[in-house]
């Protein structure tokens, strides 16, 4: 999966690597980026961990795969696309393991469609390769999330929620999300 890189009209998905380090602490690792996501900016041992690992799974078939968003024209860096499994103990056994879908755009790029057009190019190639179902996570503070699975198609699983403590009360519960991929095909195909 080393070599998996997707484009869309305007974007370059590309496999992370070593080099993005330094973007990521500036772009991502900010208070309005981690205000969903936990809530607190990580540490630079955790950032650079993160980022090892992501490289690291490239190369396995574990169904883990993130991907740096670049822009076509200028080759900026603008954001960061995943596709791996849930692993928060807090959520339903149901959900543990199954494939995730989840995006993060830095700020300056914020309402400009990149989640959306990254998110569908990432589902077309999970489903092009027999993913039966895609979940995503998110809560109802993350509008702009939430946004994004909507005009995906996603459907809300509400019997899938759940409370995870590594969030603040104001970001619980966890909302779930999902779409088959006859759903995906149906709908863009």
């Amino acid at each position: 999966m080393a070599d998996v890189v997707i484009e869309t009209e305007r974007l370059i998905l590309r496999p992370p690597a070593r080099a993005d380090l330094a973007w990521i602490r500036a772009a991502i690792n900010t208070p309005a980026m981690m205000r969903n996501l936990g809530g607190e900016v990580r540490s630079d041992a955790a950032v650079e961990q993160s980022l090892a690992e992501d490289i690291a799974a490239v190369d396995t078939s574990d169904g883990h795969q993130r991907w740096t968003a670049v822009l076509k024209h200028g080759g900026e860096r603008i954001g960061r696309i995943g596709l791996f499994r849930v692993r928060s103990e807090a959520a339903p056994e149901s959900l543990r393991c199954q494939r995730e879908i989840g995006w993060m755009v830095a700020e300056p790029h914020w309402r400009k469609g990149y989640a959306s057009e990254a998110a569908a190019a990432v589902l077309d190639w999970a489903f092009g390769r027999g993913i039966p179902m895609v979940y995503s996570q998110t809560s109802d503070s993350n509008r702009g999330s939430t946004g994004v699975m909507r005009r995906l198609g996603l459907a809300r699983r509400q019997e899938l929620d759940y409370v995870d403590p590594d969030y603040p009360a104001a970001d619980n519960p966890t909302t779930v999300w999902s779409i088959t991929a006859e759903d995906w095909k149906h709908c863009n195909g």
